[in-house]
């Protein structure tokens, strides 16, 4: 089985290439944007769970908030950019861990973003997510939409690409290996004690334009269209990445 992809030795480049661009800053806002619009994350202190969290952005959005975050990551390389970031706040525990070996601790919130299309199977993964949760506890889970994936090099013209199957002998390291079927992992959640209150695309237009400069020079008109219609159908199956939110139901 393929091992779980992490970002040792390239942890400085994932962080610039994700989160230093338009495509990581839109995708931070609009997953905290649907966190705080789902939960309330301003009443009370909560105990929260970053998983998978890397160097730390929705993690010190949580703190910034006033709760309770472990962050825990299987890179110790990011982990360091994000002991960097936090010093020494007391409310910050860093986990060098993966998601299935952590201890049964139980969590008013499980964040996992942009994790799953990193695994080389996600589904054990949201199982342990979900029993960590407290009752009435939420999970916060987004991953790399197929469906999205196909669609776009359909329209980019990469048809060879697609008809073999979206796999590449060289994959290049920050480019998802294995990415999800929104309606797979709802399906497959069918099962677990949780309710979805919540879904969303999250870009789902920013990645399909035509001129590529408006990314930057339009970035706040396109971020409210984003958000109008992120959650509405058929837009939100575009999104490059699925959002979910459920809560525990026992």
């Amino acid at each position: 089985m393929k091992a779980d992809q992490n970002f040792d030795d390239i942890a400085t480049k994932f962080e610039h290439n994700i989160h230093g661009s338009t495509k990581g800053k839109l995708r931070h806002e609009l997953f905290l944007h649907h966190l705080t619009n789902t939960i309330d994350l301003r009443s009370s202190p909560m105990r929260i769970l970053d998983a998978g969290g890397g160097t730390g952005t929705m993690t010190q959005a949580m703190l910034a908030l006033g709760h309770e975050v472990t962050l825990t990551d299987i890179s110790g390389e990011t982990l360091a950019i994000a002991k960097a970031k936090f010093a020494t706040n007391d409310k910050l525990t860093l986990c060098h861990q993966d998601i299935l070996s952590l201890p049964e601790t139980q969590y008013d919130l499980v964040i996992c973003h942009a994790v799953l299309e990193w695994l080389s199977d996600p589904f054990p993964v949201i199982q342990k997510l979900v029993a960590l949760l407290k009752p009435a506890g939420y999970l916060s889970l987004s991953f790399f939409n197929q469906d999205a994936q196909r669609f776009s090099n359909i329209c980019y013209g990469n048809f060879d690409y697609v008809e073999q199957g979206m796999k590449v002998k060289n994959q290049v390291r920050l480019n998802p290996n294995n990415p999800q079927r929104p309606q797979d992992i709802l399906a497959f959640m069918q099962d677990l004690p949780v309710n979805i209150v919540q879904q969303a695309g999250i870009r789902c237009f920013h990645d399909y334009l035509k001129d590529k400069t408006q990314q930057t020079s339009h970035y706040e008109q396109l971020k409210r269209l984003e958000l109008q219609y992120g959650e509405q159908q058929p837009y939100l199956w575009f999104g490059k990445y699925f959002m979910l939110i459920a809560q525990r139901t026992i």
